[in-house]
């Protein structure tokens, strides 16, 4: 089965009834028209990239389903939840994610280079790892209260937070283990499946939410409760399908004792794979926090949260763009194929644009009835309707430098993205945030402008780098990192 169709067979049978071979697909790429090859690209992304758009709105519409039932039960749970919620992602969800990540460059790779057992040895060494990091991240979150309050939050909305996050906590260490799966299935391209068992947890979270928010009530602890065991339902049905599925059959062989060898190495990607999509996502979330601290901050706070969870929410269409062109990225860069890998890049990159011209034109078309889904407080849906238009620009920004940084996770170039992330962010996005909230008194707008300035700079700064790439470099480098060692794969 060809590369571009969302569910193959197994690595072997693909690769026998293709004859997949270096020198055969650099021929095929140099040999056909430049549309053709551009169009035939479209359809293997297109094909990758929707089914991981629904995984990735599935999962993440677990937070905002649990989020939308602690609205309605007034304006106080709803600043308290989001709060939770930001802080949560602060300090636990983007930690494991960014840690995860390092299996799109590592599996990706190893899949092109038809290491096929190293898939499951890189993905048991990093559920390894993510766990221990969970027992920290758990106490922080246990003690999420005291911190807030240490920053200087609303005393009730620090209480309702900490009392959330610490009803969550048995979600972490699920949530960690879920990353890992996803990365494992995506650079096989095993999609179609993630995205029905993950819209099976989904409709099993409705109800539990319904449930324990309405019916036992529990309330916020209800909601918060509800998340954790909808992330173990989706690890349950993962973990399932891995073990009885025969696409899987050559990927993961079983329990492995490499997986306790070549942690260090593992480490050197993962921890810039990290701090490249945390100080991303720290700084989307520290706008929620600084607007605490502003005039009416339960206005503020559920209006700027309400806006940060829309934004996630667009932002996983690009999550899943990213995705598709990391595991292109990576598959081709370890078959040895420097032109396709170049090419998916550009193709992702025209995708990004359509894809977000037309996600910002929709939402500015219903700025006026989106705060009516989160809220019945006429004043937070007024506040709603006047940011959207800025969550549009910002939305097509951040769509455009997902699928540039979804193409240097396929690379292995996180150590670069995470020194381009903390210069766009942390010194031009949040100081102008801060001065244009503070000092010039534009509140929650003034805020969220900031975060535009730090896309527009991330984003230019990415092109630059794809457009200086030496891909040929990059095939030797994705070569060398796949070899298997006596500890591990090198980086």
């Amino acid at each position: 089965m060809r590369d571009d169709e969302p569910n193959p067979h197994t690595p072997s049978e693909e690769i026998r009834s293709h004859g997949f071979h270096i020198e055969q697909n650099n021929h095929e790429v140099e040999g056909r028209y430049g549309v053709e090859k551009f169009i035939d690209e479209g359809k293997r992304q297109l094909g990758l990239a929707l089914p991981l758009i629904a995984v990735n709105m599935l999962q993440y519409s677990l937070q905002m389903i649990s989020i939308m039932f602690v609205g309605h039960l007034g304006k106080l749970p709803l600043s308290s939840a989001s709060m939770a919620t930001s802080f949560a992602s602060v300090t636990g969800f983007s930690v494991l994610l960014g840690m995860g990540s390092a299996l799109e460059t590592l599996c990706g790779q190893a899949y092109g280079a038809k290491k096929y057992h190293m898939l499951g040895v890189y993905t048991q060494r990093a559920i390894l790892v993510l766990m221990a990091l969970s027992i920290a991240l758990a106490v922080i979150w246990y003690n999420t209260r005291f911190i807030l309050l240490s920053l200087g939050q609303d005393k009730d909305i620090s209480a309702g937070a900490g009392e959330f996050n610490r009803w969550m906590i048995p979600g972490l260490f699920a949530f960690g283990i879920l990353q890992c799966l996803v990365r494992f299935l995506q650079a096989q391209k095993i999609v179609v499946p993630m995205m029905i068992m993950s819209g099976m947890t989904t409709v099993f979270h409705i109800l539990i939410c319904w449930i324990f928010v309405f019916k036992i009530k529990l309330g916020s602890r209800g909601a918060a409760l509800a998340n954790g065991i909808s992330y173990w339902i989706n690890v349950l049905l993962f973990a399932l399908y891995i073990k009885f599925s025969k696409t899987c059959a050559e990927s993961f062989t079983g329990l492995s004792r490499e997986a306790f060898n070549g942690t260090l190495s593992f480490l050197k990607l993962a921890i810039p794979s990290a701090i490249m999509i945390c100080l991303e996502y720290w700084s989307f979330e520290m706008v929620v926090l600084l607007s605490g601290r502003l005039p009416n901050p339960e206005l503020e706070t559920s209006v700027l949260a309400i806006s940060l969870n829309t934004c996630w929410m667009v932002y996983n269409i690009s999550v899943g763009l990213g995705g598709a062109v990391s595991t292109r990225v990576s598959n081709e860069l370890g078959a040895g194929n420097s032109q396709r890998a170049r090419l998916a890049v550009y193709v992702a990159a025209a995708i990004a644009t359509s894809e977000g011209l037309i996600i910002g034109t929709t939402t500015i078309l219903v700025r006026h009835v989106w705060g009516k889904l989160f809220s019945n407080d006429k004043e937070v849906i007024r506040y709603v309707a006047k940011i959207i238009p800025l969550l549009a620009l910002s939305d097509f920004l951040d769509g455009f430098q997902c699928v540039l940084s979804g193409a240097a996770r396929g690379c292995g170039w996180q150590n670069l993205c995470a020194l381009i992330n903390l210069g766009a962010y942390y010194v031009v996005g949040i100081p102008s945030s801060v001065v244009l909230a503070f000092v010039f008194h534009k509140g929650g707008m003034g805020l969220w402008t900031g975060i535009i300035f730090a896309l527009s700079v991330q984003s230019v700064a990415l092109i630059i780098v794809n457009l200086c790439t030496n891909w040929d470099a990059e095939v030797t480098k994705a070569v060398n990192r796949v070899q298997p060692t006596g500890t591990g794969a090198q980086e």
